[in-house]
């Protein structure tokens, strides 16, 4: 049972299901503050932030990360109770096992450890924790950037605790991510009785055309570092349930996840095109919930390849795949960011695990990051 299996178990008997934090930061700010940390509480409304630093001179390094969990789905789903950590076959299972809980327990086991050898280290290590990253990340991440931002206080190095792995540790390594961009269409027709289409307009046939279009629209073919952006629908409705009544209005919701070839508003151009050219009565509400980031290969990327190869012997690809996370935020003061952390194939699952050989592990890679970009 090693410290960083400890404090990993510890955090996954707090039911902190977003965005309630149950606890789990001030147990994190109790070891922090042991080895010399200063730390600032920054509470918004429900949610638990904060920012804690050791050091005063640059380069900054700071792992980023959050406490809270999703919910858990059916408990009788699961094979042990999601909140009383179990080992089985060499997995540990619990929510937030994966996401994120061993990368917050990495990330003080291996800053306990440096420290330890280290106590007068050159730069400053730091920590931005949030309990929003699982849901509207409104009060989170976000405003704990605003502050720091606003009093000049920016980041050399960010490594954000994300499960980024796919197969085994250390495999991927996510130097950015793609932008989300969401819509809410409702389309305006008329009502009518069913039998009497003449006296109606449907707006569930005025619409098909042109989502027919905008799924066979080639946004764009990517580059070097992402992939094409794409769009998808992701609800449809309209109609009271009834039979025998041509809907008023149709809603429709779409996402897209679009790379840097495009920004927000040229996609919002080309979509107001299509609908235009399609002569439909509508209205389109935009949801921006972050821009598409990127760092290109530099010290930060070189230095968490070199960790992983020192720790697990493995070659980490480099990847702008997947959701959106809180770097998203946070590349704003961050020079360089990168997200690492264990094998994400289980994340918001039933059942979700990590395995414990991989616990460890997870915080030797991070000391070593530390060794590599403060030595």
């Amino acid at each position: 049972m090693t410290n960083t299996l400890m404090l990993t178990e510890e955090l996954i008997r707090l039911d902190s299901v977003t965005p309630n934090d149950a606890g789990c930061q001030e147990r994190m700010i109790a070891r922090l503050e042991a080895v010399g940390f200063t730390v600032e509480r920054m509470r918004h409304g429900d949610v638990d932030n904060f920012w804690a630093r050791r050091g005063t001179s640059g380069p900054v390094v700071c792992f980023a990360g959050h406490t809270d969990v999703v919910p858990t789905g059916p408990l009788d789903k699961w094979d042990s109770h999601p909140f009383e950590p179990t080992i089985r076959n060499g997995y540990l299972f619990g929510r937030g096992a994966a996401d994120m809980k061993a990368s917050l327990a990495a990330f003080i086991t291996s800053i306990e450890r440096f420290v330890a050898q280290h106590p007068d280290h050159p730069g400053s290590i730091a920590l931005l924790i949030t309990s929003d990253e699982e849901g509207s990340a409104i009060d989170g991440t976000v405003r704990v950037v605003d502050a720091l931002e606003a009093r000049g206080e920016l980041i050399d190095y960010c490594i954000v605790g994300e499960p980024t792995s796919n197969h085994v540790l250390g495999d991927t390594i996510k130097n950015g991510r793609r932008g989300s961009l969401s819509g809410h269409l409702i389309v305006h027709g008329i009502q009518g009785h069913i039998a009497y289409p003449h006296l109606a307009k449907n707006p569930v046939h005025l619409i098909a055309p042109a989502l027919a279009e905008l799924a066979a629209e080639e946004w764009d073919q990517g580059n070097h570092h992402f992939p094409p952006t794409s769009w998808q629908v992701s609800n449809v409705h309209a109609g009271t349930g009834a039979t025998n009544i041509i809907p008023g209005t149709c809603e429709v919701k779409f996402n897209f996840r679009f790379s840097t070839e495009h920004t927000a508003e040229t996609l919002k151009d080309r979509v107001h095109q299509i609908l235009d050219a399609h002569g439909l009565a509508y209205e389109l509400h935009w949801t921006l919930s972050g821009n598409p980031f990127l760092t290109e290969e530099g010290a930060l990327t070189r230095a968490l390849e070199r960790s992983i190869k020192q720790v697990m012997g493995v070659e980490a690809e480099l990847s702008t795949t997947g959701g959106t996370s809180d770097g998203r935020f946070i590349k704003r003061i961050a020079r360089e960011l990168a997200e690492f952390g264990p094998v994400n194939a289980s994340i918001h699952k039933l059942n979700e695990c990590v395995e414990v050989h991989a616990i460890e592990r997870l915080s030797d890679i991070y000391e070593a990051a530390l060794k590599n970009l403060l030595l």
